[in-house]
């Protein structure tokens, strides 16, 4: 899936991008309360791994049929 699709206008992009920051941060605070300086941070980078790996892999309605998967 691509971060952007075609429907969405400048409004729509620039929020989207404040709010994954935020969310991101949010998910760093958490971590780092959780697990510690180390921990937190290795916990993290894979949760935010894991996160980039689901929305590659989500087919958008940008897709052609038959080329969800790349």
């Amino acid at each position: 899936m691509p971060y952007f699709t075609r429907s969405q206008d400048r409004i729509e992009r620039g929020g989207k991008m404040v709010a994954d920051i935020f969310c991101a941060l949010l998910l760093l605070a958490f971590s780092l309360v959780s697990f510690g300086a180390l921990g937190g941070l290795i916990a993290f980078v894979i949760l935010e791994a894991g996160l980039l790996a689901i929305d590659y892999l989500v087919p958008s309605s940008d897709d052609a049929p038959g080329n969800a998967v790349r």
